[in-house]
């Protein structure tokens, strides 16, 4: 069973929710303060293998940092967008949460749902064989 990483922000309203889900649903997890234990550049790049749209599943467009960024981000290559990521992780959504297969970007119950479900299968299966 892969383990769960869970970057999270305390303040942040969406990762109170999660947090809270994972515990409610006993999900284990690491947690990871998305500030101070920030993704390396390969953590980021691992886990944007895991999205559907690249750096626009996991850019947090909406906050005020990625307002005031005198860059535009796609003018930049794929390095240059996660070294400016990790030196600025408040321009990444939140909370980001993933087994290493499977990543959510933001507080999304269902999304928490498959997750949990899928981990439960491999944790059976793992007991079965």
């Amino acid at each position: 069973m892969n383990s769960i990483t869970f970057y999270t922000y305390p303040s942040c309203t969406s990762c109170r929710k999660a947090k809270m889900w994972l515990k409610q649903n006993k999900v284990s997890f690491e947690e990871r303060h998305l500030f101070k234990e920030t993704p390396s550049v390969e953590e980021l790049r691992e886990l944007l293998k895991l999205t559907k749209a690249g750096t626009e599943d996991i850019l947090a467009k909406r906050s005020q940092s990625f307002k005031s960024l005198d860059v535009d981000i796609y003018d930049l290559s794929t390095n240059e967008l996660l070294e400016l990521l990790t030196k600025n992780p408040k321009l990444l959504k939140r909370p980001l949460v993933t087994d290493g297969e499977l990543l959510i970007a933001g507080y999304s119950p269902g999304d928490m749902k498959k997750l949990s479900h899928k981990n439960e299968k491999e944790h059976i299966s793992s007991h079965v064989s």
